[in-house]
């Protein structure tokens, strides 16, 4: 967020969030199902059967309550500011480094569902190897210093604190 923030920033653009929560690895390290929410909206990824109205089984509730907290969390976020739609707009999708790509790939699905005009990845590092993976699924990226050696993206910088709800809603109202 704190690069999204600055990125915005600089282009004098209105500030939303992509808030992701994994639900599953269903072929195990490397894979992902997840539920997104962006400028409002939840998207969950179409890998997951259709929710039933009444969770019956353990996988159901989980999700269930999963859902729900990246709903609770959004709504802290926000803090009552409404979301900025992209249906139609360029979206500058910000992540502070692109590691295996899986991030930015949920980020990806989740904003392409919300028919954006075009979306452009921005990073300030990347692995070569998490670059190959976004580069087919962006109209277009932006990458300061890609790495063979990558390593954790936290390496990559001083403080790789993450600001809390609170502080993601200040970003959100002080543009």
């Amino acid at each position: 967020m704190l690069v999204a923030h600055e990125v915005a920033n600089h282009l004098r653009a209105p500030l939303e969030f992509v808030l992701i929560r994994r639900l599953l690895t269903p072929e195990g390290p490397g894979s992902q199902v997840c539920a997104v929410s962006v400028a409002g909206s939840i998207v969950i990824d179409e890998k997951l059967p259709p929710r039933p109205e009444v969770p019956s089984t353990p996988l159901e509730y989980f999700i269930e309550d999963a859902v729900a907290g990246l709903k609770q969390r959004q709504e802290l976020c926000r803090g009552g500011r409404p979301p900025f739609g992209v249906t139609g707009k360029t979206v500058v999708l910000v992540d502070c480094g692109i590691h295996t790509a899986m991030t930015m790939q949920a980020a990806i699905h989740g904003v392409r569902m919300m028919q954006p005009k075009k979306i452009i990845a921005a990073v300030p590092v990347a692995s070569i190897d998490g670059l190959k993976r976004v580069e087919g699924i962006v109209d277009e990226i932006v990458c300061v210093t890609a790495a063979e050696r990558f390593g954790h993206t936290g390496l990559w910088y001083r403080d790789f604190s993450r600001p809390g709800e609170q502080e993601i809603s200040k970003f959100l109202y002080n543009r």
